[in-house]
């Protein structure tokens, strides 16, 4: 099975009960989600991997799940500390999903209150 890359903004804006010396949420997030698949370490066909930025910025801490022949979503105001584990139930549903298309009420409950996009595929 083809490798997925998941892209997560690093540069998404500090929240505001962060210092300016801390982390961007989007660096924090990443490393959460590397620690989870590390720890799960269940397939390799997945990987999380930074951008610069995804130009979500007034809706920061944003993520994209793109693939060939499926459609795209982009999660963004995600709760940074909690939310590595639903990301990667939702990576887990994507992959194995044929056509992509995760009905809403399957998303795990964490990530139902994020602004969610919903992207076509391009090839069908």
């Amino acid at each position: 099975m083809p490798k997925y890359t998941f892209f997560v903004c690093e540069s998404c804006q500090f929240s505001e009960e962060e210092p300016e010396g801390k982390l961007a949420d989007g660096t924090r997030l990443l490393k959460q989600l590397n620690r989870v698949v590390a720890e799960q370490s269940q397939s390799d066909k997945s990987q999380f991997r930074p951008v610069v930025c995804l130009w979500t910025c007034d809706c920061p801490r944003a993520i994209t799940f793109p693939a060939p022949i499926k459609p795209t979503y982009l999660f963004n105001t995600l709760p940074t500390d909690e939310t590595a584990p639903a990301l990667r139930q939702f990576g887990q549903l994507y992959l194995n999903s044929n056509t992509g298309s995760i009905p809403w009420k399957q998303l795990p409950e964490m990530l139902q209150s994020a602004s969610i996009a919903k992207i076509p595929a391009v090839e069908r």
